[in-house]
C-alpha cells in the first residue's frame, strides 16, 4: 500500500466531523472540488468506497468507518511527534507521555511529578499526563499512545511490564446526618440500602462495585453519575446520595463540606496501583527515570 498522505486523511476526518464535503470545505478554507478529488484518491488508493455521496451530505461505508478510526489515531500520533519534537526544539532533553487513571490524578501523581522534575538532574524532562479509565489507560499502553500508564493493578496488565506504584483506601462518604454517619467503618453491603452517586459505570471501581453487590444478591442503585470526585462530594453534600471513593482524592472536599468518611472493611477496598509499559527497551532514558522514580513512592 502507498504512503498514506496526512493531509488527505485530515480533509477526510474533517468531511466526515461536517457531514459534508461543502460544509469541511467552509471549514478548511479550501474549495470543494479539492476535498472531494483528495478522497476519491483515497479511495482508489484503498481499493474501496468510503463514503457515499448524498444530495444534503455524505455516509459513510463500513471501510470508511473503519478508515476514520485508524485516520484519527493517525492524526493524534502525529499531533503527539510535533509537539515533542517542538519540546526537544525548545531545550528539552527528554518527554514522557503518561496515562493515569482519575483516582491517581486526584490524589498524589501530580505531586510526585513535581518533585521529580524540581531535581536538578531532571530539569530537561518534559512530563505529559492525560486522564484515562484503567481499561483505557492499558489499551493505550499497549497501542504506544504512551509511554508509561498507571492504573488499579488489578487491570488486565496482560503482555505488559508493571511495578507497584501507591496505595489508597475506598471509603463510603455520607452526611454528618446520615444513618450510617455515626460508625467508625463499614463494610459495603451496609451501603447498599441507600442510592449512590457514581463515577463512570465502565470504570474499575464502578465495575467492582456492581459486582460486589451482585455477590450479596444485590444491586447497586445509581442516582446519579459523575465524572468528578468535586462533583460527587457536592451531591452528597446536597443530601441527594452517598458515594464510594478514595479517602485520599476527597480529604479537602470532605473537610470543606463537613462530610464523614467511613471506610470500607472489605478486602478489595484497599487497593495498590501499578506503573505499566510495554517492556524496559520501549522506555527512553527520560521515561525510564520517571518509573524508577515513581516506584519508589509509597
Amino acid at each position: 500500500m502507498r504512503d498514506l498522505d496526512l493531509t488527505t486523511l485530515k480533509l477526510f476526518v474533517a468531511t466526515c466531523d461536517a457531514g459534508s464535503i461543502t460544509r469541511a470545505a467552509a471549514h478548511s478554507h479550501i474549495v470543494g472540488s479539492a476535498i472531494s478529488k483528495r478522497i476519491a484518491q483515497l479511495e482508489a488508493q484503498l481499493r474501496t468506497p468510503l463514503m457515499v455521496r448524498r444530495r444534503h451530505g455524505i455516509e459513510l461505508t463500513g471501510a470508511g468507518e473503519t478508515v476514520l478510526e485508524h485516520a484519527r489515531a493517525m492524526l493524534l500520533a502525529a499531533e503527539h511527534l510535533e509537539r515533542d519534537m517542538d519540546a526537544f526544539a525548545a531545550g528539552a532533553r527528554g518527554q514522557v507521555r503518561v496515562l493515569a487513571t482519575l483516582s491517581t490524578m486526584a490524589e498524589s501523581l501530580a505531586d510526585d511529578i513535581a518533585a521529580f522534575l524540581s531535581r536538578p538532574e531532571h530539569a530537561g524532562i518534559r512530563v505529559d499526563v492525560e486522564e484515562r479509565i484503567s481499561a483505557a489507560v492499558v489499551r493505550g499502553i499497549r497501542e504506544g499512545v504512551a509511554s508509561v500508564g498507571i492504573c488499579w493493578d488489578t487491570a488486565d496488565l496482560q503482555d505488559l511490564q508493571s511495578c507497584g506504584y501507591r496505595h489508597d483506601h475506598l471509603a463510603i462518604v455520607v452526611p454528618p446526618e446520615h444513618p450510617l454517619a455515626a460508625r467508625g467503618e463499614v463494610s459495603f453491603a451496609d451501603s447498599l440500602a441507600w442510592e449512590h452517586v457514581g463515577l463512570p459505570v465502565n470504570s474499575a471501581v464502578e465495575i467492582m462495585l456492581m459486582r460486589a453487590a451482585a455477590e450479596q444478591g444485590r444491586r447497586l442503585n445509581f442516582r446519579m453519575i459523575v465524572t468528578s470526585f468535586e462533583a460527587a462530594m457536592r451531591i452528597v453534600r446536597a443530601r441527594l446520595a452517598i458515594s464510594v471513593v478514595p479517602m485520599e482524592a476527597v480529604t479537602a472536599y470532605v473537610d470543606a463540606y463537613g462530610l464523614r468518611v467511613l471506610p470500607l472493611t472489605d478486602v478489595w477496598a484497599r487497593r495498590r496501583f501499578a506503573l505499566c509499559y510495554r517492556s524496559e527497551k520501549t522506555l527512553t532514558p527520560a521515561a525510564r527515570l520517571l518509573v524508577q522514580y515513581l516506584s519508589t513512592r509509597g
